[in-house]
């Protein structure tokens, strides 16, 4: 009696083993870091999404690509897949690089000059803010990074939409922050279009820091509601003023993506640009 009551009880738990299946643990897949900042010129704290390279504790010195609109669930992990697959032995194509996605806070005053145009103000009541956040960039993040992190001289902006349009009026009034800049679909129309119809310093020939600018755009239309400025014009009006400049270090490339639209020409457009700015070995 005892054995069959043993025997059903055996039964009864590989039974009961089989209905719990085993529960693995679960490891982190950490694709990045977030670190913070203190801005006393914006007067907040930033969220700083970091992605760095697979071999970052070797004694080396990495560049940076900057990446506007760098938030969790904005740009910054398809924008970090893109980086590392380049930098795979098998493609080397870019070298192995650090990303510091600036997470928004208030991204469309922010990324725009003061404008007292009635059609932006409607679109972006508070907005001005360009000139207080290209001063944090300079004077507060990227000494933070190059205190904190091993960077090299080479630094790269990316920017897309009002982000396009912010890395194209550091382009013309900050220049020498960044030695490549990634603008894709830049809101040329904000102010009537009055980027274009700036004078730069790029543009001179005694300019003699050696930059790189990538242009990019899809079959975008009117993003503004007007018929005045069309972006995919805009965008070339302004690889075009680049190209007319007088000084050699400057180099523009113009890439138009007919397949792509205003929501979907950023990775497309971040893929070509490594293309363009790393020619192949």
């Amino acid at each position: 009696m005892k054995i069959k009551l043993l025997f059903i009880f055996l039964i009864v738990l590989l039974a009961s083993c089989k209905q719990q299946p085993h529960k693995k643990e679960i490891e982190e897949f950490i694709l990045g870091y977030i670190d913070n900042v203190h801005s006393e010129i914006l007067n907040e704290d930033r969220v700083l999404n970091i992605y760095l390279p697979d071999d970052y504790d070797k004694d080396t010195k990495y560049p940076v690509i900057y990446l506007l609109d760098g938030s969790a669930d904005e740009d910054f992990i398809h924008i970090v897949g893109i980086v590392q697959y380049n930098t795979f032995p098998w493609v080397d194509r870019v070298p192995k690089s650090i990303v510091v996605g600036i997470a928004n806070t208030n991204r469309k005053r922010n990324f725009t000059s003061p404008s007292s145009r009635e059609a932006d103000k409607k679109l972006i009541p508070d907005n001005g803010g360009s000139e207080k956040f290209i001063s944090f960039i300079e004077k507060e993040l990227q000494p933070y990074i190059e205190a904190k992190y091993k960077t090299s001289d080479s630094k790269t902006i990316i920017g897309q939409s009002l982000g396009g349009l912010l890395a194209t009026e550091i382009l013309f009034t900050k220049p020498q922050l960044f030695t490549k800049y990634i603008i894709i679909s830049p809101s040329l129309w904000w102010k009537d279009g009055a980027l274009l119809n700036d004078e730069p310093r790029i543009l001179n020939a005694d300019y003699t820091v050696p930059t790189d600018v990538y242009i990019a755009v899809g079959k975008e239309g009117s993003i503004d509601g007007s018929k005045n400025h069309i972006m995919e014009e805009d965008a070339k009006l302004l690889a075009e003023k680049i190209r007319t400049g007088q000084s050699k270090y400057v180099n523009v490339y113009f890439d138009y993506l007919p397949e792509e639209n205003h929501a979907t020409v950023t990775h497309q457009a971040v893929f070509n640009a490594f293309r363009a700015l790393y020619p192949k070995k």
